[in-house]
């Protein structure tokens, strides 16, 4: 185990230091923050949140994902249709409640309360998982029902109120963090058994793209009956020394430590029961399970504690100076870098390099995979950067950019569609949801724009580009196989070629 927690503290760290190294960049050139509430804070909340992340990994990969992949496959081997959809419906609910992501962006939306955002959020998810199950059974292609609720979801846009309209795009993005892309993944395998075919593999993916979309389906109906006011509800605190930064912490991490709990105790007690009722795993697996359990708690406290007492502020605070000294083509070019860097370092990216390196035999390479992620990141922040200036809507981006992907499914492999609208949840990481952020919050205050209209909706900004980044991957390989395929030398009798093995073409 201490073996694992290395390699997860390396992750962590690989996601999180290039942060610290381009926040450090700023702060001594162009957005110098004040030095105990600013850089030291933000330094000290780095290194906890290394740590953090690192624990809750090991936690998820220990504990979360064998509960989804057992709780996954129980469901089905009720052959009950109706309990299966209303279990996969509750437990998308409760997972989704844990999520952190969402956790601290309900709690930067004033005049809404947090337990409705959270609740609403949540209730899309369970939708949309049920709908997932049922695309699984009866093999239902994936870009019809995006085409579908996308489309759905732009007109209820035009109703939805101005100032609720970037929150709503925004509960998708930030949904999918950290707990639930894991569980989901895990869970969906569980349900793919149902059938046990061939595709089965290819239905892992695409459960990520409906959570997404099912969330912003009910936040823009929320839209229609509730409005944000005031401002943010982000505070710098002012701090003097190390003993301030403790006591800072002392005195905000106990809320930490209930809200996590509360947040995980309904997704333990739901395995709890499976396992007396169907499950049975031996001491032994209950035994790591637990232990697993106690890394994500901890891991969950710490990200919390330092993403809401110590990042959350420093981005904050950095983007108010930054858009005080500097003229907007420099906070647009800063813009640009945060998104690179960050994208580049959230650890979920790796892994979807190697899937997408793997299911495509290596035609579309794992680097040029990271190369247009961390270009399509880097322009929708530029673009988040565009917005708080000008104060455009979300919508001369977003109706646009979904639109250019859902044609795209149209001339690509269902699979590749499927990756890339899972995409997005990648790229909208926890580091996108804190930092990125409050960053464009902080800009948006000082320059006296609407946080609501202006700032909100950057994580659907980078939630979107890598959809339409991997999209247009999609339709390269697939433009080099029918290339490949007219090209093809008439084999010999006793030669086979595979046309689906580049080797052979």
């Amino acid at each position: 185990m201490s073996k694992l927690l290395l390699e997860k503290l390396k992750e962590a760290a690989s996601s999180i230091i290039p942060i610290i190294i381009l926040v450090l960049i700023l702060n001594f050139t162009v957005a110098p923050m004040h030095l105990w509430s600013g850089t030291i804070l933000f330094i000290v909340s780095a290194i906890l949140m290394i740590i953090g992340i690192a624990l809750f990994n090991l936690g998820v990969d220990v504990s979360l994902i064998p509960i989804g992949e057992h709780l996954g496959s129980s469901i089905v081997k009720t052959r009950n249709l109706f309990l299966i959809v209303v279990l996969t419906f509750v437990l998308g609910l409760f997972v989704t409640i844990a999520e952190p992501d969402l956790i601290i962006m309900a709690g930067q939306v004033s005049g809404v309360p947090d337990s409705v955002i959270i609740l609403s959020v949540a209730v899309g998810v369970g939708l949309a998982l049920a709908v997932a199950f049922l695309r699984i059974l009866f093999q239902i292609r994936l870009s019809y029902i995006l085409i579908g609720c996308y489309l759905a979801a732009f007109i209820l846009s035009f109703f939805t109120g101005k100032e609720f309209l970037s929150i709503a795009w925004e509960a998708g993005a930030v949904t999918t963090g950290p707990i639930l892309v894991p569980f989901v993944m895990a869970f969906g395998l569980g349900l793919a058994l149902v059938r046990g075919d061939k595709t089965s593999e290819q239905d892992g993916f695409g459960l990520v793209a409906l959570t997404l979309i099912g969330p912003i389906l009910v936040m823009l109906i929320l839209g229609l009956f509730f409005s944000p006011s005031g401002g943010s509800a982000l505070d710098v605190p002012e701090l003097y020394s190390f003993s301030d930064i403790g006591s800072l912490y002392l005195s905000n991490i106990g809320q930490q430590f209930s809200q996590v709990a509360i947040a995980l105790f309904p997704i333990i007690l739901i395995f709890a029961i499976f396992q007396i009722w169907r499950i049975h795993l031996n001491k032994k697996s209950i035994l790591k399970i637990a232990v697993g359990t106690i890394y994500t708690y901890l891991g969950l406290v710490l990200f919390l504690g330092s993403a809401n007492i110590g990042f959350m502020p420093a981005g904050f605070q950095l983007g108010g100076v930054l858009i005080q000294n500097s003229k907007p083509l420099i906070i647009i070019i800063v813009g640009f870098a945060v998104g690179f860097f960050v994208v580049s370092a959230e650890p979920a990216v790796f892994v979807l390099k190697r899937q997408v390196e793997e299911v495509t035999e290596g035609v579309i390479s794992g680097k040029a995979l990271g190369i247009g992620l961390s270009m399509g990141v880097a322009v929708s922040v530029a673009l988040a950067m565009v917005r708080v200036i000008t104060g455009l809507s979300i919508l001369y981006f977003i109706v646009p950019g979904y639109l250019i992907a859902l044609v795209l499914s149209f001339f690509i492999p269902p699979l590749f569609t499927s990756i890339a609208f899972d995409s997005g949840a990648v790229a909208s990481g926890p580091l996108a949801a804190t930092f990125m952020l409050s960053l464009v919050i902080g800009a948006s205050e000082v320059s006296g724009g609407n946080v609501f209209t202006d700032a909100f909706g950057i994580v659907a900004l980078v939630a979107m580009f890598p959809v339409i980044t991997i999209s247009l991957f999609g339709l390269a390989y697939t433009i080099k196989s029918r290339i490949a395929e007219k090209e093809a030398v008439i084999p010999e009798a006793d030669t086979i070629i595979d046309l689906d093995n580049p080797e052979d073409i």
